[in-house]
């Protein structure tokens, strides 16, 4: 096992330079740069000591069985939920997604569809119209956005999204907190 590239890969993920790794252990930056490219062994003191400020146990450090991240999502995982009666069908492009930061779906409307009035919440949303036009009500003012364009607000009022188009709309929207 190369100890140092996992060492290095925990010190990238917490943001943190060979030098600030190094003040943080009283160490050189020399030193951890050595250790990083397995030309320098640490002493278990030192190693548990650089460990503890990556805030990681050795238990998981050792642990081979580290889940990988997920990357790629097929169309066949990705739920889908139509509502003939509002117009518009929704399609969760990222499974569980609600179990983290951001929520990405992919909004269909039929002419004059309507997606569910959302309560405020501390959400941000990001939208990308893919066709059509769609009217974006916050609390009692109307935006629109058209083909090409993008939307972006903090849900901290009431709103809804809307099909202003004679015909079908697109939207792929993020939203973040989940609350979809």
């Amino acid at each position: 096992m190369e100890i140092g590239n996992r060492i290095k890969n925990l010190r990238i993920q917490k943001n943190l330079t060979q030098e600030e790794l190094a003040e943080r252990t009283n160490l050189s930056k020399g030193y951890i740069s050595q250790v990083e490219r397995d030309i320098s062994v640490p002493s278990m003191e030192v190693f548990f000591d650089i460990l503890e400020v990556l805030g990681c146990s050795p238990k998981d450090f050792f642990d081979e069985k580290q889940e990988e991240q997920r990357v790629v999502y097929t169309n066949d995982e990705m739920t889908v939920y139509e509502d003939d009666e509002k117009g518009y069908e929704i399609k969760w492009l990222v499974p569980e997604s609600n179990e983290n930061e951001m929520e990405p779906v992919f909004l269909k409307f039929a002419e004059k569809g309507q997606f569910k009035e959302f309560s405020p919440s501390l959400s941000e949303t990001f939208g990308y119209v893919l066709g059509g036009e769609i009217c974006i009500e916050i609390g009692l003012k109307r935006y629109f956005a058209k083909k090409g364009e993008s939307i972006y607000f903090h849900a901290t009022q009431n709103h809804q999204l809307m099909n202003q188009f004679n015909g079908e709309s697109l939207l792929l929207l993020v939203v973040t907190d989940s609350y979809l």
